[in-house]
């Protein structure tokens, strides 16, 4: 058996270490190493509730506005505060520009540059993937940074600015578009659309959505995406990193009517309602003190003497006792998504890729909507009123990687406890004290490994299908 420490990873947001071990030509363990702590939830202990809003964006620069919005929902559920109707779907909005943003990123600069690698040189198609995608020099990196760059004014006209803003709040939102700036945002999304349809998929997002099969998926030969559609047929991505088929989503996108995509879990191959309650986190392998506990209970204490039985600064969120995958793919798996619900069966590379392209081509479909209703004559504030000396709440969305809750307590009119489980907490979790791997861990297991590899391609791909985003992980 060989061991192998495959880390720090480019590309990744924050710090990252993965632990394998291998033997004949394969992955048969690893260890997932959040080798940074930072303690956010620690500084917000003692501090005004609404401290909260201001402090917890600045945990990422990618995913703030996630950050934000959950928040905002935390605090307005611990007051009882219901958000004004209109402000709720511009806060929406803003939220949706962000993950579309995450989306495109992630794609372009995160995932699609390691086909460029020369270890790929005699593939049919490593010519098309050096030219579009190299680092710093690719044709469609510099294409999708100013689609990007187009589509973030949006949040210059909702927002204030991007990242941290404050206009996400408990009550709505802070900015009453007027009937210019709602022509202004259905400008840049018109634009963000040409660039999806030109570039990125090659025809028409409704075309893409509809896709209902693996197999229809793999016929898309169309734009960039069907350049990495031919990559993933040619090297087996639909076989590699595969999870264990537990998918779970907090909801995208509150409404007043619903979540635009649905809450709930997936687990071997049927729905099951979720229940918030029966998370748990677990501190058996993590360098954190105490008991196993729900976030509403939680602590954040770091253990000082990093205990030899622990590897990572990441805790262990569990489901009812189980791992839980979270992300694009869970979430369009949970939505009831044909396409997603297909390529779920195997839940590989794949898989959680070609699910991040159907949710880009959904939301811009869904960022569309939102901006034709914004009715500059509505009410887009609640006044948050005063606040309480002693409740709870939690709030409870969906960042571009997945699952994020933000749990807050308060006690004498201060924050006493605020706990925040990330989507890449759940995806990069250590082992729990059963033995049970996080889905990173398990989907890793399997990986090719080639003679001499000291960073591994396959674990590379798998790595990035998750789209890690590490500073969340560990506030």
């Amino acid at each position: 058996m060989t061991r192998l420490v495959v880390g720090p990873f480019n590309r990744v947001e924050g710090d990252l270490e993965v632990h394998l071990e291998v033997a004949e030509g394969a992955v048969t363990a690893a260890r997932v190493n959040a080798p940074l702590y930072r303690g956010f939830e620690r500084m917000l202990e003692g501090r005004d509730p609404r401290d909260a809003l201001t402090i917890t964006p600045r945990i990422c620069g990618i995913c703030s506005i996630s950050q934000s919005v959950a928040a905002a929902r935390a605090l307005g559920a611990a007051m009882g505060l219901v958000p004004a109707p209109a402000g709720e779907r511009v806060a929406a909005l803003i939220h949706a520009v962000e993950n579309a943003a995450d989306h495109l990123t992630h794609f372009n600069l995160f995932f699609m540059p390691d086909f460029t690698r020369p270890a790929y040189a005699g593939r049919s198609w490593h010519g098309r993937a050096v030219a579009r995608f190299t680092a710093m020099e690719g044709s469609a990196q510099r294409e999708a940074v100013a689609a990007r760059a187009d589509l973030l004014h949006i949040l210059g006209l909702l927002a204030g600015k991007w990242p941290h803003t404050l206009a996400v709040q408990p009550g709505g939102v802070t900015r009453a578009p007027g009937a210019a700036e709602r022509m202004r945002i259905l400008s840049s999304l018109r634009s963000f659309r040409r660039h999806l349809e030109r570039t990125l998929f090659g025809g028409p997002l409704e075309a893409f959505a509809a896709l209902e099969t693996e197999a229809a998926l793999l016929s898309w030969s169309s734009g960039d995406a069907g350049l990495f559609l031919e990559i993933a047929a040619d090297l087996g991505l639909a076989g590699l990193g595969c999870g264990a088929g537990r998918y779970l989503s907090f909801g995208a996108y509150p409404l007043p009517e619903g979540p635009a995509f649905a809450a709930g879990t997936w687990q071997t191959g049927a729905p099951v309602p979720l229940d918030p309650g029966l998370i748990r986190e677990d501190l058996s392998h993590a360098w954190m003190l105490g008991e196993a506990a729900h976030p509403s209970e939680g602590r954040t204490l770091p253990d000082e003497e990093m205990r030899e039985a622990a590897y990572s600064w990441c805790k262990a969120p569990r489901l009812d006792g189980r791992p839980m995958e979270t992300g694009a793919l869970a979430r369009q798996v949970v939505a009831g998504h044909p396409l997603a619900r297909d390529l779920a069966r195997q839940g590989g590379v794949l898989a959680r890729v070609g699910a991040r392209l159907l949710e880009l081509a959904r939301t811009q479909i869904l960022m569309e909507e939102l901006a034709q209703g914004i009715d500059p004559a509505a009410r887009f504030m609640v006044a948050m009123g005063p606040l309480p000396r002693d409740a709870q709440g939690a709030g409870l969305v969906e960042a571009a990687r997945g699952a994020l809750g933000h749990w807050v307590r308060l006690r004498g009119g201060l924050i006493d406890r605020y706990q925040i489980v990330a989507p890449t907490t759940w995806n990069f979790s250590p082992r729990d004290a059963a033995g049970v791997p996080g889905p990173l861990e398990a989907a890793l297991v399997g990986a090719p490994v080639e003679p001499g590899e000291t960073t591994p391609l396959s674990v590379q791909h798998v790595v990035r299908s998750f789209d890690p985003c590490m500073v969340c992980t560990v506030h």
